[in-house]
């Protein structure tokens, strides 16, 4: 017997070390991975200087060697042109990007979502509602644009092996979506928006976390070597100036600004503002990276060429060739030409009431009272068209005809057109002249 045991205690004390080990590297927590963490926040309306401000920041962790790149999302959506560029944007980086939904990932908000690798919401955090509006917020009822909305909604949940269907209800409608994993149904009429708890079951979540130090570490990354990328003060201009909005007010100041300066000068101020205006539009544009010098320089050429079609007559040639300029460096200048037009139009048409309105309470002013005379030569001033001869008053002369009461004398060596007080007066009669009104001229018998 006392072989045997001593057998089994040799056994023991051979395989104890290995076990040790095997429970200790059990109970030991997860090595955390190496790399920089990135952490890009899209917390605003889509367009395009989020846009710009998110490619530098994909741009400056691809060249920093990132390991991670987590989008701190809370946004109401935007535009739908922007969206897909930077969905384009995050699919196509070689970094792992994790979408960190901290607010609402809302309409083309719920796009870019659908393009990262990984998805972790707040608990309190919505994704979905992705129906078009357009710029008033009314929803687009086009089949053409829904079909084509909804086509890209599929696409970038079907990314990531999501259900694609999920994706389209959120965009269209019409459809019916059975969810069976939180036991609801899109009806026709409804649209789909998933609470974190919800998304997570459907799949359109993998985790569920507080704050972003958690997502970090979720993903397997202490958060030791973490990057976070701010705007810029220029980058935060520039997403305030591109803003059609702002755009528009900005076309609308420049242009009746100008405009009145050089039909009402004298003022200034409406000079100073609307050169102001039209250089905050292309610093914006330029800063966005939409717009080049070229754009500016073209645009004060066309401002030259309409300040001297008010002097010079070219027959319209040159108001028709800056017209043009302005029109082209507006346009140029923008990101979107067919939002550049609908803003310069709704700028013009404002501007132009405020125009008409400025030039008619102040007509007096106008540049066109340049081109009018509008001196009286009144009596009252020194001007006549009738001479009056006061020189006459007092002289004495010959009467050269008979004056019944009017006719002919020679005065002072010159002939005469005189009249009496109602008298007659004798040819080679002297006379003296006793009164003038106007060109009559009285004169007495002396």
């Amino acid at each position: 017997m006392f072989p045997a045991v001593l057998l089994v205690l040799l056994l023991v004390s051979g395989f104890a070390p290995a076990l040790l080990s095997s429970v200790e590297a059990a109970s030991a927590p997860a090595k955390m991975k190496s790399g920089t963490v990135y952490v890009i926040p899209l917390d605003q309306k889509i367009e395009s200087g989020l846009e710009k401000f998110l490619v530098r920041g994909f741009k400056e962790a691809k060249d920093q060697g990132a390991a991670l790149i987590v989008l701190e999302v809370n946004t109401p959506g935007g535009r739908v042109d922007n969206a897909e560029n930077i969905g384009q944007l995050i699919a196509g980086s070689p970094i792992p990007t994790v979408a960190f939904i901290q607010g609402n990932a809302a309409s083309a908000g719920s796009y870019i979502a659908l393009h990262a690798d990984k998805i972790a919401m707040r608990p309190d955090s919505a994704i979905g509602a992705a129906a078009l509006v357009d710029a008033s917020g009314q929803t687009v009822d086009s089949p053409k644009e829904i079909a084509y909305w909804k086509s890209k909604m599929s696409a970038a949940a079907d990314l990531q092996r999501r259900n694609p269907r999920i994706a389209e209800g959120m965009v269209d409608s019409s459809i019916t979506v059975e969810m069976p994993e939180i036991n609801r149904t899109k009806e026709k009429g409804q649209i789909i928006s998933l609470s974190s708890s919800e998304a997570l079951k459907v799949g359109y979540a993998d985790t569920l976390a507080d704050t972003t130090e958690e997502v970090i570490q979720w993903m397997g990354y202490s958060g030791e070597d973490t990057f976070r990328v701010e705007r810029t003060l220029a980058e935060n201009v520039a997403i305030f100036l591109t803003n059609p909005f702002v755009m528009t007010a900005l076309l609308f100041l420049g242009i009746a600004g100008v405009v009145i300066e050089l039909l009402v000068p004298g003022f200034g101020v409406p000079g100073i503002l609307g050169v102001v205006a039209f250089g905050l539009y292309f610093f914006g544009n330029y800063i966005a990276g939409f717009a080049g010098l070229e754009t500016g320089v073209l645009f004060v050429i066309g401002l030259v060429l309409l300040a001297l079609e008010l002097f010079i007559p070219s027959f319209g040639i040159l108001g028709i060739l800056g017209s043009a300029c302005l029109i082209a460096g507006v346009v140029r200048a923008a990101y979107d030409t067919q939002d550049a037009l609908t803003s310069l139009g709704i700028a013009f048409l404002a501007a132009l009431v405020v125009i008409v309105i400025v030039v008619w309470i102040f007509k007096e002013r106008g540049i066109w009272n340049r081109f009018i005379l509008r001196d009286e030569l009144t009596s009252d001033k020194g001007y006549s068209s009738i001479r009056e001869r006061i020189d006459l008053l007092g002289l004495e002369g010959t009467s050269l005809t008979p004056l019944r009461p009017a006719g002919t004398a020679v005065i002072g060596g010159e002939r005469i057109d005189v009249v009496t007080e109602g008298g007659f007066i004798k040819a080679d009669m002297p006379l003296k002249v006793i009164k003038v009104e106007g060109t009559r001229v009285v004169v007495a018998e002396i």
